[in-house]
């Protein structure tokens, strides 16, 4: 089973590691190397903040991206912060738990394209959804690279990713989508919670489900009401919506 996350904007200030070296899957070495120096000519520019996609209160975070050749580094599993990554508690996992966790979760990014939680990596700043100058859209830059090392797996693949990030790579018919609702709507800071509870659940459970059917009936039997659905067609993920309700 694999896990695939998106990141967090929100991110540790600062590493104590060296600077970046091997990451998982090093067939994407040379892309992640042309992406580090398309982000740090970018972070340079005077339209930096637009070319980003940032606000002036982050204005800040383009000297991190001009110096991340060198910048410390720290484990993903650190370095990711926010209501998923909080809900997720990595480290707080039991032993067995974080050994599942280095083997299936996967986190997808603008800057390395896919890692692992243990891989260290320094804080930075980019979105999926940039389209970086010189390289175009991050999600069509990825996508044939990260399915070429990802399509080689079989088995199911659990996607809590959001859309931005979902667009890097689309397992098919082996994955399952999981939609967070509450009152029939998206609710953005209900569902990043939720998605972190359920990759917790899935990373302490016992047995790691290996069909869209076991995934439902391991949700329903951890109490989550959920609604399992087909893929609308051929080469497309099945979908698992949750329900939610506000705490009483």
């Amino acid at each position: 089973m694999l896990i695939l996350l998106p990141p967090s904007e929100g991110k540790a200030s600062e590493g104590s590691g060296p600077p970046v070296g091997e990451l998982s899957f090093p067939a994407l070495d040379k892309a992640r190397k042309r992406v580090l120096n398309a982000l740090v000519r970018a972070s340079k520019r005077r339209d930096a903040l637009d070319v980003l996609g940032l606000t002036p209160g982050l204005a800040g975070e383009l000297a991190k991206n001009t110096v991340l050749k060198t910048a410390p580094t720290l484990p993903a599993a650190d370095l990711y912060t926010g209501v998923l990554y909080d809900n997720l508690g990595l480290g707080t996992l039991d032993d067995e738990a974080r050994r599942r966790a280095e083997e299936s979760v996967l986190i997808f990014s603008g800057l390395w394209g896919v890692v692992r939680i243990t891989d260290l990596i320094p804080p930075y700043r980019l979105s999926m959804g940039v389209n970086l100058p010189s390289l175009g859209g991050l999600a069509t830059f990825w996508r044939p690279l990260i399915a070429k090392e990802l399509d080689r797996d079989s088995g199911l693949v659990v996607d809590l990713r959001s859309a931005t990030y979902a667009g890097a790579w689309q397992p098919g018919e082996r994955s399952v989508t999981v939609r967070v609702f509450r009152d029939g709507k998206v609710v953005s800071h209900m569902a990043k919670a939720t998605r972190g509870e359920i990759a917790r659940a899935l990373l302490r459970h016992d047995t790691a489900p290996a069909t869209p059917d076991e995934l439902a009936k391991t949700l329903d039997a951890l109490g989550y009401t959920i609604d399992l659905a087909e893929p609308a067609r051929a080469k497309r993920p099945w979908t698992l919506d949750v329900h939610v309700t506000d705490p009483a």
